[in-house]
């Protein structure tokens, strides 16, 4: 799993309006700290190699290293005693979760010809890894139900709501039927949500070569597109509900820890789930009668798309050995010298769904060599002000499972040390990706500025300005070009940072490198060291430039004074969010009159055009007018102190490195500055997810909703709830207000004592 986009990679991101510079003790000068602080950073930057980046990955990807095998024990004590010989104090914590793996997997066509699926990725004589079938998981969806089915098959495109509503439209259902959908534009785990909910009993999920094979060039290993026999395996849990170990949620899966029955899970599939290769999907596709499928829902196979039902009839038998199995999460520690009870935590995973040479060793090859050469520089006589906290977890391919078991045994010590989150998955060759709080938004940009793309020969910044100015939207070209911070994304999930930052309220950021190594062998038995070093990252620069820039942006955390939050950058992306729900709530209005003026109108008279619906929709009731002045009024109050806290900080920064007490007064409050957004009580439906500002998507998975519980009410159509929603967004804000003018007021009392 990771949020790193196989094909197109492109986050909008910004630069550093303010960032605090790192200080030796309070003895020195300003300037002398400046100073310092250069010095340090610069030479940490000239200390990772790509060398020893390119032999980590080799070494961690040489066999599968899924949960629960041999290899992935053995990683997790080799990255062990690298971090001890580094001068870390370093652990591992171990965790019991339930991971399923098949037992057995049948899929077959029964009527009108009968096809049995192969359900098998060959090896490939040229990558020596591929052939490693003995220790290789087959493809499979993991926390997908057991389940025996014989039904008729139905295509659903990509399986989500707004494709079951053309279905309906069609006048076709699913009730009864199984589901065959295509990977992409909506998280996997969807596509059999979506499916049960509309009656389906089981659900298919094949890689369309339009979207994810020869379409895109040529196939592996001629090329990086996925082969015809390729399967992306990949979690199908219900993660939008809570990520994790399924039998725990909300607390640690420790041994003493109270488990659920399997039964009683919420995140596990209500139906049978299996990926497949495009080879395997033709024949079932090429079977099917009914409606010709819309144009825009045509992939790239030499058939004809109908939708269905029949004359497929498809056989799927799927059981699992539900087992329990131990987790490795490696902890390392740096001790902080001034703030120690102030931690800087960063991360990436290191278990993989097979070799996983790419997702996820080449992002854990990067913090391995930061690792090292924060190591070097201690050694050197640099001391972090901070507690440098540097994790390789476990687990997160099935369901975030060893990052979100941490989090949820240590969240009373996160909530109160935690400062900052920085995780990485993935790495490839081309633009900085940045995305997370946007209080931290001017600060990343700054440590963008600071790094060198090694074949643009200019700041990764300013590489992705000419991105954007070249592949963006026409309003992120303008604002690339006239906006003194490019945008970085809001954080839905995908990847480690989502307990931390939806479950904890921990500021996070999550950062990589990509878009000029389009990829077709994701969660396949071909992502490893061949295809790594022949397709993507071939000599392992950007892991190197992966380093630099997270490895920076610690030291930066680490040594800043006060932390470098921008509140104010905070404000304006929270006005942006109350703007964008009234807009949504606008355009939900004016379709409903415009699909009840059609209606009226007779435009979906009955025809015998297929390009028309067959089954004529009813009116619908106009969205009422939902009161957002508490939401409005909270965003205007937090504009007015997030300028004063601002100017305060401004007023009193000369003295803040001789003012320890107000400094670790201010930094008590910053470090609660995410945490003020959170509600106990979590968001409609799914309370393990607190954050009122940013969630992964109820019918979305990885992709953010922002203003989560107000906008999927309007979505949804539930205005009751959105009303509720929006009081509740509004309480957190006002928090947040009260927090940000206590910090004020601790700086504006310094600024006053230095008069």
């Amino acid at each position: 799993m990771t949020i790193r986009q196989h094909g197109r990679f492109f986050v909008a991101v910004a630069i550093a309006a303010f960032v605090v510079p790192a200080s030796r003790p309070s003895a020195q000068s300003p300037q002398a700290a400046v100073a310092a602080a250069d010095r340090w950073e610069t030479a940490f930057r000239e200390l990772p190699a790509p060398a020893n980046i390119r032999a980590y990955d080799e070494r961690m990807s040489a066999r599968p290293h899924h949960v629960g095998s041999p290899y992935d024990k053995d990683n997790a004590d080799w990255m062990l005693a690298r971090f001890k010989e580094w001068g870390w104090d370093a652990k591992i914590e171990r965790f019991d979760v339930l991971f399923p793996t098949p037992k057995i997997r049948l899929l077959e066509m029964v009527t009108p010809t009968r096809f049995v699926a192969t359900l098998e990725e060959p090896a490939v004589t040229v990558d020596p890894t591929s052939g490693q079938k003995a220790e290789q998981l087959p493809s499979y969806n993991a926390y997908s139900s057991d389940g025996d089915v014989t039904a008729p098959l139905v295509y659903v495109n990509y399986g989500r709501p707004v494709d079951y509503e053309q279905l309906e439209r069609l006048g076709v259902s699913v009730k009864g039927a199984i589901a065959i959908a295509r990977y992409g534009a909506s998280w996997r785990g969807i596509k059999p949500k979506v499916a049960a909910e509309h009656g389906a009993v089981g659900c298919l999920i094949y890689s369309d070569p339009r979207d994810d094979g020869y379409f895109g060039g040529e196939v592996f290993p001629a090329g990086p597109m996925r082969p015809r026999e390729g399967v992306q395996r990949g979690s199908v849990m219900d993660m939008p509900v809570y990520p994790g170990d399924p039998l725990t949620p909300g607390v640690g899966a420790t041994p003493d820890a109270k488990r659920l029955a399997i039964s009683d899970a919420q995140t596990i599939t209500r139906i049978p789930v299996l990926p497949i290769s495009y080879g395997d999907a033709q024949p079932l596709l090429a079977a099917l009668q009914g409606p010709l499928a819309p144009a825009a829902w045509r992939g790239a196979l030499p058939i004809a798309y109908h939708i269905g039902p029949g004359p497929a009839t498809v056989h799927l038998k799927l059981a699992f050995n539900w087992d329990i199995k131990p987790l490795y999460d490696v902890i390392a520690r740096l001790p902080g010298s001034t703030y120690p009870d102030e931690w800087i935590i960063r991360g990436n995973h290191h278990d993989a769904w097979v070799n996983g040479a790419g997702d996820p060793v080449s992002g854990m090859s990067a913090e391995l060599e930061e690792a090292r050469a924060l190591g070097e520089l201690r050694k050197q006589g640099w001391q972090p002000k901070r507690t440098i906290i540097y994790a390789a977890w476990d687990g997160e391919e099935p369901a975030l499972l060893g990052s979100t078991e941490w989090v949820e045994t240590h969240g009373t010590e996160l909530e109160a040390h935690a400062a900052v989150y920085i995780n990485t998955d993935s790495n490839g060759r081309g633009y900085l990706g940045m995305a997370g709080s946007h209080t931290l938004e001017p600060f990343i940009n700054g440590v963008a500025r600071s790094v060198e793309d090694p074949e643009a020969k200019v700041s990764a910044w300013k590489r992705l300005q000419a991105a954007t100015i070249a592949q963006g939207t026409p309003e992120e070209r303008n604002e690339a070009r006239t906006r003194g911070d490019l945008r970085i994304g809001a954080l839905g999930s995908g990847s480690d940072f989502t307990p931390f930052l939806q479950h904890c309220g921990v500021a996070t950021l999550s950062l990589g490198y990509g878009g000029e190594d389009d990829s077709g062998i994701y969660h396949s038995i071909y992502d490893d060291f061949y295809y790594y070093t022949h397709f993507e990252d071939t000599d392992f620069v950007y892991g190197r430039l992966a380093a630099q820039t997270v490895g920076t942006a610690v030291i930066r955390l680490a040594d800043a004074d006060v932390l470098p939050f921008d509140l104010a950058r905070l404000a304006e992306t929270v006005k942006e969010y109350v703007d964008d729900v009234q807009a949504l709530l606008k355009r939900r209005q004016d379709e409903v009159r415009e699909h009840n003026r059609q209606i009226e109108d007779g435009v979906f008279a009955a025809t015998n055009d297929p390009r028309r619906p067959l089954v004529a929709p009813v009116a619908e009731a106009v969205p009422p007018a939902l009161n957002f002045a508490p939401l409005q009024n909270a965003s205007t109050a937090l504009t007015t102190a997030a300028g004063r806290y601002q100017k305060a900080l401004s007023n009193a920064s000369a003295r803040l490195a001789a003012n320890t007490a107000t400094v670790r007064a201010v930094n008590a409050k910053l470090m609660q500055s995410e945490r003020q957004l959170l509600d106990p009580a979590g968001l409609p439906h799914r309370e393990w997810y607190r954050h009122l500002l940013y969630a992964p998507g109820f019918y979305t998975g990885y992709d953010v909703k922002t203003l989560p519980g107000v906008r999927e009410g309007i979505e949804q159509r539930q205005y009751k709830d959105a009303e509720a929603e929006i009081a509740r967004a509004a309480k957190v804000l006002e928090r947040e207000t009260a927090l940000v003018n206590a910090a004020a007021a601790d700086l504006e009392r310094l600024a006053r004592a230095v008069r």
